[in-house]
């Protein structure tokens, strides 16, 4: 890095505070969409059925719209540190700032707010994202950030995640967090599945299905608790050291995936003990009702008429001799 004009280059522009991600919107939108569009056609159902109806779909959306939306998210692993840093390399101005480290599936976010924002007669709101996921190359992104001049603290931070560093983590987080979105993704096919099956109604089925996502994403939480708990450099910004902790986008996933254990666990346990009331909360009664009462009067056998029973009631002999004197 050389000086220019007497200061340390710096890439121009005002640079943001940690983005508002527009993929976590659409698909906010998107359940949401649906979400009023069943409230809409709620008034059509009658009785206690609405209530029952208007619990399933919530619950359904509310899980879909988790485990697809933690897909994108970079919290599942935060920490924040205030310190007194330099700002810039090779330069002993120091300043205060809040800094603030995002781990997320496919990369990390540094944000660096200084407090208060206006210091050395610059706006200090940054936010930078590395990305590590096999699209993408990480050490080429740092080395972007490099040549760009980004502040130090945020440098020195991501250098602890570089396939170089000493700390050897970048290996870790990177094959865990695809690990991790694969069994998501698996996840979210077995909840379409399960939503599928409780349509048809199959209800038993549908239960072991949301087992099977329950058990997916408290799976994909053993493969991020290995990268998050491996050995790690400290990261030291003089006396204050940023230590990092489990994010919102982790505990969300562990309390959804044990909502889904304990519906599958219901489901499966009312159809074994009260399956009545399985059939009330899906509404199951009318239709199987119906389907009875068709069953008898398509398959069962007609009640013989009395010229039949007179038929059967002829001794063999008489019968044989009738059809003898016919012919």
């Amino acid at each position: 890095m050389t000086l220019w004009n007497g200061s340390f280059p710096f890439y121009p522009g005002t640079n943001a505070g940690f983005p508002f991600d527009t993929t976590h919107a659409v698909i906010i939108s998107v359940f949401f969409s649906m979400l009023a569009t069943f409230i809409i056609i709620l008034p059509g159902i009658r009785g206690r059925r609405r209530l029952f109806w208007f619990l399933r779909v919530v619950m359904g959306l509310f899980v879909g719209a988790v485990v697809l939306t933690i897909q994108f998210t970079k919290d599942w692993e935060t920490g924040w540190v205030r310190a007194n840093t330099s700002y810039k390399s090779f330069s002993r101005a120091l300043v205060h700032v809040d800094i603030g480290l995002h781990v997320g599936l496919t990369g990390l976010n540094i944000t660096l707010v200084g407090n208060p924002v206006n210091q050395v007669n610059e706006t200090i709101s940054y936010n930078e994202h590395f990305a590590w996921s096999f699209a993408a190359d990480y050490a080429h992104s740092y080395g972007e950030g490099l040549e760009k001049g980004l502040p130090h603290p945020i440098l020195y931070v991501a250098e602890k995640f570089t396939p170089q560093s000493p700390c050897g983590v970048h290996r870790q987080y990177r094959i865990s967090g695809h690990y991790v979105s694969l069994t998501l993704w698996m996840a979210f096919c077995t909840w379409l599945i399960s939503i599928l099956l409780f349509s048809m109604p199959i209800t038993l089925y549908g239960g072991y299905t949301l087992l099977l996502t329950a058990a997916l994403m408290l799976f994909s939480l053993l493969f991020f608790f290995t990268a998050r708990n491996t050995p790690k450099c400290p990261i030291q910004f003089g006396p204050a050291s940023l230590k990092t902790d489990y994010g919102g986008s982790f505990w969300l996933t562990l309390a959804t995936g044990l909502l889904c254990l304990l519906l599958g666990l219901g489901i499966i346990i009312l159809n074994s003990v009260q399956p009545e009331k399985l059939k009330l909360v899906f509404d199951l009664d009318e239709g199987r009702g119906e389907e009875e009462e068709g069953w008898d009067k398509f398959y069962l056998p007609a009640e013989p008429s009395s010229s039949a029973r007179d038929v059967l009631m002829v001794p063999l002999g008489e019968l044989c001799e009738v059809t003898a004197t016919w012919l």
